[in-house]
C-alpha cells in the first residue's frame, strides 16, 4: 500500500499549530506480520535507490531528525535505513557543543559533516538545535558570545531561520536534497515510555533524569518547534511532521518520505562509452585467454 506523505508535510509559510497536527493516526499495516512485510518492501526499494545513487554521485542526500526526548529518533533511523550500504550512509549524532565549536559560528560544527555527492547523511539533532534547546535554555546562548543578544530576542531568531533557509537553498542547488522529519509526540507518549524505560531494566541504560527535567518546559518545545518549522519548511526543503506515538506507523511513513526522495533524483547508472566497452572486451579476452595457458 502506497502511504501518502504529503499529507505530513509543513508548506513553505505555512502557520504551524502542532496542537492541530495528529501524535498518532490510523495505521497503514493490519498487523505485526503486515507491518514487518512492509518495511522489508521500503528497506528493500531503500537498498536498490542507494546503489544507483551511490554510482551516479550526482545528488547528496541529508535526512534530519528532530524530536522530545523519547519520540524514537535512533529506532526510526536503526529500522529504516536497516537496508542500506554502510558505505554511502553516515549517521551524525550532536549533543552539547565543545569549547572550539561554540567559537564558531553555528553552522560550523554541521557544515563539517555534510553528506558528498552519491551519499546519505543522517542528522539525529541538527543544527536546529540552535533555533529550539537554545531558545529555551537560554544559558547556552550566553556561552556562544554572540554579540548584542540582549533586548533582541525577535531579531537573532529570525536572523537564525534565514541563515539556515540560505543553506539550506544553497545545498539545494549545489545537489544537495534536505529533507527533515519532526516525530511529533504526545506528552502522555512520552511519559508512559519513561515509565517503560524504569520499569524494564534492559532499558535502565535510555533513561536519563535530565529528560524528566526536559520534560517541564514541554509548552517552550513546543512554541519553538511551532515557529521553526513554519519559518524553516520550503519547498525545495521541507519538514514532515509524523505522528509518533506508533513507533511502527512511523517507521513507516518515515521510510516511505525517503523512498520518495531518492525516487525523485531521476538517477541512472553511469553510461558506459563505446570506447569503454571496446576496452573491457580486450580485457575480458585477455583474461579467458590467460585462464587456457594457466589451465
Amino acid at each position: 500500500m502506497k502511504i501518502h506523505t504529503k499529507h505530513f508535510r509543513v508548506q513553505e509559510r505555512e502557520k504551524l499549530d502542532l496542537k492541530e497536527r495528529p501524535t498518532i493516526v490510523d495505521p497503514v499495516y493490519g498487523s505485526k506480520d503486515d507491518y514487518e512485510t512492509l518495511l522489508a518492501k521500503h528497506t528493500n526499494r531503500l537498498s536498490t535507490l542507494q546503489q544507483v545513487h551511490y554510482a551516479a554521485g550526482k545528488h547528496a542526500v541529508l535526512l534530519i531528525f528532530q524530536a522530545m526526548d523519547a519520540a524514537g529518533k535512533d529506532g526510526a533511523i536503526r529500522h529504516v535505513m536497516s537496508g542500506v550500504n554502510p558505505q554511502g550512509c553516515q549517521v551524525f549524532s550532536f549533543k552539547h557543543p565543545s569549547a572550539t565549536e561554540l567559537a564558531h559560528d553555528f553552522l560550523w560544527r554541521t557544515t563539517r559533516d555534510l553528506p558528498e555527492r552519491g551519499r546519505i547523511g543522517i542528522f539525529n539533532r541538527s543544527y536546529y538545535e540552535e533555533v529550539l534547546i537554545v531558545r529555551v535554555h537560554r544559558d547556552i546562548l550566553h556561552s556562544e558570545s554572540i554579540p548584542d543578544v540582549a533586548g533582541h530576542d525577535h531579531k537573532l531568531w529570525h536572523d537564525r531561520y534565514r541563515s539556515i533557509t540560505d543553506l539550506e537553498r544553497h545545498l539545494h542547488a549545489n545537489g544537495t536534497r534536505v529533507v527533515k522529519i519532526f516525530l511529533h509526540l504526545s506528552k502522555e507518549e512520552q511519559r508512559r515510555r519513561f515509565l517503560s524505560r524504569i520499569d524494564e531494566p534492559d532499558k535502565n541504560w535510555k533513561f536519563s533524569t535530565a529528560d524528566v527535567e526536559e520534560r517541564k518546559f514541554w509548552g517552550q518545545y513546543r512554541k519553538a518547534y511551532e515557529e521553526c518549522l513554519s519559518a524553516t519548511s520550503t519547498d525545495d526543503s521541507p519538514w514532515f511532521v509524523v505522528p509518533a506515538d506508533d513507533k511502527q506507523n512511523a517507521r513507516l511513513i518515515v521510510s516511505q518520505i525517503v523512498v520518495d526522495t531518492l525516487e525523485s533524483l531521476d538517477m541512472s547508472y553511469p553510461k558506459v562509452t563505446p570506447e569503454r566497452v571496446s576496452e573491457l572486451q580486450t580485457i575480458r579476452a585477455e583474461l579467458v585467454a590467460s585462464a587456457k595457458d594457466e589451465g
